[in-house]
């Protein structure tokens, strides 16, 4: 594991598109000192999906507490949000 994957994670957001999902999702990383990277998001016939790369370093919350807050806007707005730590992806890619 790379020190850079060390602090970084993906974001993962899917679920039907409405007002304030990046703007939901994007604030409360703020709010936990977390920047956000790179992001992709598109709107596939009303179907709203987002990824972000984003850098955990600034952030004094673990990966576990930042899933409970993510999950809990999720349900919020309607929608799923997950994150995984970018180390999984790297490691799959070792096999």
């Amino acid at each position: 594991m790379t020190n850079k994957s060390k602090n970084t994670a993906v974001i993962t957001v899917v679920g039907r598109d409405r007002v304030g999902i990046i703007a939901g999702v994007a604030g409360l990383l703020a709010s936990r000192q977390i920047n956000i990277k790179d992001i992709s998001q598109t709107i596939l016939d009303d179907v709203f999906t987002m990824i972000m790369l984003v850098d955990l370093a600034g952030s004094r919350f673990d990966i576990k507490e930042l899933a409970g807050c993510l999950d809990a806007l999720g349900s919020d707005l309607g929608v799923s949000i997950r994150i995984q730590h970018a180390d999984i992806f790297d490691a799959m890619h070792r096999i």
